[in-house]
């Protein structure tokens, strides 16, 4: 029966998880939409970082938000080193298609052996005094176990939006993809610029894993649920275009909040498909993409 009441929250609590969203898909954005690096195992890395705020919340009491700003150049660290080793082995000869895809995949379940030997495969949660709060004002509940990490999300994503669009360095990394001829005629190297970026990407994950621990209980292969949704986000919202991830996931949070308020969750996993094939099929380019050019 239709509500009301119903659906303002079911409103609400789809903004929130659409902001949550575009945390997990940001930094894939960079790395599958501007770098045409396919890295599958961009969500094992969040669920990496997500298991390292959980150690420092669980033995140490630190706000997991906290562990994740605190660890993302240590995540952007480690994405440059990983790039470095991609493209000496991989982007460099030629073969990074089939087995560049190939390495990610090994990566994805190297972590996840790593973090199912080491916390087994129980759910794990954090504690913070602001996960169980639940504001109301009127008939709209807002938890703040969402709230918050929407907040932080939408700061994160919003940020490398205006870091994209409005610094040197996000122009070049805007225009690698595009004509890297041209970045070196100016004196830029555009390996150089793909490094970075690559660690970039990396670094959201940690702050996204923070996020996602605050969000729900998480265990060793949980990231394998994300997957899907994240790279459907990316394409829906326009190869490299930031802004646009950032609308696909929204209308991703809240058309599944809304199937999953008045037609069951059983429904939900079909939504981030469903809504990509039909945008696809009226806007190859995603949402935000440009004609005649595939990234957005």
């Amino acid at each position: 029966m239709f509500s009301f009441d119903l659906l303002i929250n079911a409103i609400v609590i789809g903004i929130l998880l659409g902001g949550f969203y575009a945390a997990l898909s940001i930094g894939l954005s960079i790395s599958f939409g501007l770098l045409d690096i396919v890295n599958i195992a961009h969500p094992a890395f969040i669920i990496f970082g997500a298991f390292i705020c959980f150690i420092f919340n669980s033995h140490y009491g630190f706000d997991p938000i906290l562990v994740g700003i605190i660890f993302s150049p240590a995540f952007f660290l480690l994405g440059t080193l990983i790039y470095r080793l991609y493209y000496e082995r991989f982007e460099k000869t030629g073969a990074e298609a089939l087995r560049g895809l190939a390495f990610f995949f090994g990566l994805m379940f190297i972590i996840e052996v790593i973090l199912i030997m080491t916390f087994g495969v129980d759910f794990q949660m954090v504690q913070a005094d602001y996960i169980d709060y639940v504001a109301t004002f009127g008939v709209v509940d807002i938890p703040f176990r969402m709230f918050v990490p929407f907040i932080f999300a939408m700061a994160m994503t919003i940020g490398l939006q205006l870091f994209s669009s409005r610094t040197f360095f996000g122009r070049a990394m805007q225009a690698v993809a595009q004509d890297s001829l041209a970045l070196r005629l100016m004196g830029i190297d555009p390996v150089k610029i793909k490094r970075i970026a690559f660690g970039i990407s990396l670094a959201t994950c940690s702050i996204a894993g923070a996020l996602l621990v605050i969000v729900i209980p998480i265990e060793p292969s949980v990231g394998r649920l994300y997957i899907g949704q994240v790279f459907a986000i990316v394409v829906l919202g326009g190869l490299g275009s930031q802004s646009g991830t950032l609308i696909a996931a929204m209308l991703l949070g809240l058309t599944e909040s809304l199937i999953t308020t008045f037609f069951g969750p059983s429904w939900s996993p079909a939504v981030a498909f469903g809504a990509l094939i039909l945008v696809l099929a009226f806007k190859p380019t995603g949402i935000l993409g440009r004609v005649g050019d595939t990234r957005g």
